[in-house]
């Protein structure tokens, strides 16, 4: 029955924040961590092809940015896996691999990504996110939410003449906990005498969420039927909804704004772009 969306404004599509895009982007800002300590790194060659330094040290840097000590032993790790890489890709083109459909469509993914990659590094560059862009947009919602949130219970059975005897019952003096407890088909809040804990109303389907707030605190509703069955809803309070604090969605709200920006310069390119 329910939704689950607190603060959905602040969520976005999980698509693009898990794209090669963004974790190009999250490559790129690991790689900026600062090691002045780092020791000089110098390529190295496998069977005439070269692995660079800068290669050797992106990665390096990468590790460190994870959380992993510089140690010589990362070095040495790092190094025989690039030179294990090359070895493979290397014995796959001496075998033609690199000529199949499949490797070739795998190439040609690797590569938009990379270019994508690049162009979101490149348009927050030029475009930048910056502490003030936030704090606006953090104002706009918390001026904008004026939602309640509702603490209630209920208990919900599939046949309206058994909701019609429960719903008696109650009127006259039963415990809406133990009737829950024994004879609700919601197992998640049964158990609690149908206590569904504190939601905003949107987080219901709508005849329920409807029923919810037209509910005086302590009051029960009539019989409100929803796809799920027959409920009985008793409120037992009302609350103004706590908008989060700035620190604890800052970074959410930072990558809403990133999505919107990409979102924008797509728009832009597709208003130029011949697709036919």
């Amino acid at each position: 029955m329910l939704n689950f969306y607190k603060f959905a404004t602040l969520s976005f599509l999980a698509a693009l924040s898990s794209s090669p895009a963004y974790a190009a982007d999250a490559t790129a800002n690991a790689a900026d961590t600062p090691a002045a300590h780092m020791p000089v790194t110098k390529g190295i060659t496998v069977n005439g092809v070269t692995i660079s330094a800068d290669r050797i040290d992106a990665h390096i840097k990468t590790a460190i940015g994870q959380g992993r000590p510089d140690t010589p032993q990362l070095r040495t790790a790092v190094e025989d896996e690039l030179i294990s890489l090359e070895l493979m890709a290397q014995d796959a083109i001496n075998n033609g691999l690199d000529k199949t459909a499949e490797t070739k469509r795998q190439l040609e993914i690797a590569q938009q990504s990379a270019l994508i990659g690049a162009f979101v590094q490149d348009h927050f560059a030029k475009h930048p996110i910056t502490e003030d862009d936030i704090k606006r947009e953090y104002d706009k919602l918390k001026n904008s939410t004026t939602e309640v949130e509702y603490k209630a219970r209920h208990i919900l059975v599939k046949d309206e003449g058994d909701a019609k005897k429960i719903l008696s019952r109650l009127k006259k003096g039963a415990k809406f906990d133990q009737i829950a407890q024994e004879q609700s088909l919601d197992k998640g809040s049964s158990v609690n005498g149908g206590d569904l804990g504190w939601s905003i109303a949107s987080n219901f389907v709508l005849p329920f969420a409807t029923a919810l707030k037209e509910l005086k605190k302590g009051k029960l509703s009539e019989l409100v039927k929803t796809e799920f069955g027959w409920h009985i809803i008793k409120l037992d309070d009302t609350r103004d909804l706590k908008f989060p604090a700035y620190q604890d969605v800052k970074k959410n709200i930072s990558q809403r704004l990133q999505q919107q920006s990409i979102q924008k310069a797509i728009g832009n390119l597709r208003v130029v772009a011949k697709i036919e």
